[in-house]
């Protein structure tokens, strides 16, 4: 082992309070040396102010083990050191906070500074009779100025508080009012948008609490009715000898509600799997402007009602774009089969398809045949009709699918409602994201 190493292990096994204490005294011979010996100059003020520092750690350190080692309760340290390091950092730290805002610590500075010296002049008053000349415009400006100054910021405080408080109490319309610039105007405001943003969560979840009731209500009614309608007609069937045209008849309803209570079902599960993120796309590179056609023509066929025109203006014969065919052909089903549905007789559905350098735009616009008396958006809600007394056979889910479909493509959709005037507008990319 060289020398090195032994000097290391020696000074490894003393505390570090000794080796402080040991660097203190080294530190305190040498700068005695110095004086006496005039090596470098310093002045006896300086080296005064050293000395004064050196025994002050060493007394420090040595009250602080003596207090450890007989004080009960305080547990048995072998080091003082860290302990007067980590006051030192929470000392630091507090003034640190200081000087994150240089506005606010420039304005406590001189709060501080110029009461020192009203304070100074008072004492010069009490002990000099003949000063009044000297300090008192100095009091007099700092009573009209200063003074003024921290009752206003009082006042913005106590503001704060008490508005802070009706706010934790539940009162959240309640606004802190206080203006200006500064520190208290800002934090005033901060409270502020901290309320409004608290007042829209809870505005939110008492819209979504509603929706869900609205949901539980829904369902229930339109899986009730046609199953209602199947048992009833079942236990006809059952009770008495029909004959055979009204036999047929009921055989028929049966049919009808039992498909219809099949899709509802299908879409049931159709977006519950959507909004759960378990559907995979089949993505191809497919032509949007013949499937918006198909699409037209199937919906029309099936409704077989012409009270209600449908006019379509595609910008080009071929939009090509990479998309799921089959859901796309959903989308364009839904909405043209609810814009149909809900259409005033003896108007038109306008159909509009176009194309940009990255995104296909269609849109589709309608002249409702009922009132819409709440927000657009929420007949994206599962089983949100715009038919409120549910005349029509409608599942609700419709625009529920197509939004889903279309975000799981990473595509945009909105309504606008105008009056009577509906618009579905949506914007699908061209390539997948």
């Amino acid at each position: 082992m060289d020398t090195k190493s032994k000097k290391n292990n020696w000074l490894s096994r003393i505390s570090p309070d000794y080796q402080v204490i040991l660097g203190a005294l080294l530190l305190g011979f040498i700068v005695l040396a110095l004086r006496i010996y005039n090596i470098l100059w310093m002045s006896m003020l300086t080296f005064e102010s050293i000395i004064t520092i050196l025994v002050v750690v060493i007394l420090l350190i040595l009250a602080g083990k003596i207090y450890y080692q007989v004080t009960p309760g305080t547990g048995k340290h072998n080091s003082v050191v860290p302990i007067y390091l980590q006051l030192l950092r929470r000392y630091l730290s507090v003034w640190q906070t200081f000087f994150i805002n240089g506005q606010m610590t420039f304005k406590f500075v001189t709060l501080f500074v110029l009461t020192a010296i009203a304070g100074t002049c008072i004492w010069i008053m009490v002990n000099n009779p003949y000063s009044y000349e000297l300090v008192v415009p100095y009091l007099v400006l700092y009573l009209f100025i200063v003074i003024p100054y921290l009752l206003n910021k009082l006042r913005q405080l106590i503001e704060i508080v008490r508005s802070t408080r009706e706010i934790a109490q539940g009162n959240i319309q309640s606004a802190i009012s206080v203006q200006g610039k500064g520190t208290l105007p800002k934090l005033a405001g901060y409270i502020n948008n901290m309320k409004s943003g608290y007042q829209d969560a809870l505005e939110n979840q008492m819209k979504s609490e509603r929706l869900k009731t609205e949901l539980v209500s829904n369902v229930s009614h339109d899986l009730k009715t046609p199953l209602t309608s199947i048992i009833n007609y079942v236990d006809l069937l059952k009770k008495e000898e029909l004959p055979s045209d009204k036999t047929r008849s009921y055989v028929e309803i049966l049919d009808r509600k039992a498909l219809r209570l099949k899709a509802l079902i299908e879409d049931l599960f159709e977006v519950s799997k959507m909004t759960s993120g378990t559907v995979e796309l089949d993505i191809q590179y497919v032509d949007v402007a013949t499937l918006l056609t198909q699409a037209i023509a199937e919906v029309s066929s099936n409704f077989g009602d012409e009270s209600v025109a449908v006019r379509e203006k595609i910008a080009n014969p071929h939009i090509y774009a990479h998309l799921d065919g089959n859901r796309i052909w959903r989308v364009f089903e839904n909405l043209i089969g609810n814009a149909k549905k809900y259409a005033l007789p003896g108007t038109r559905i306008y159909i509009y398809l176009d194309e940009s350098e990255s995104d296909v735009h269609f849109k589709i616009q309608n002249t409702s045949s009922y009132e819409i008396d709440f927000a657009a958006d929420e007949l994206f809600e599962r089983f949100k009709r715009a038919d409120e007394s549910r005349h029509t056979e409608g599942s609700g889910l419709g625009l529920a699918i197509v939004k889903s479909i279309v975000e799981l493509h990473g595509g945009n959709i909105s309504i606008e409602v105008n009056g009577d005037q509906f618009n579905v507008k949506l914007d699908l990319p061209k390539t997948r994201l």
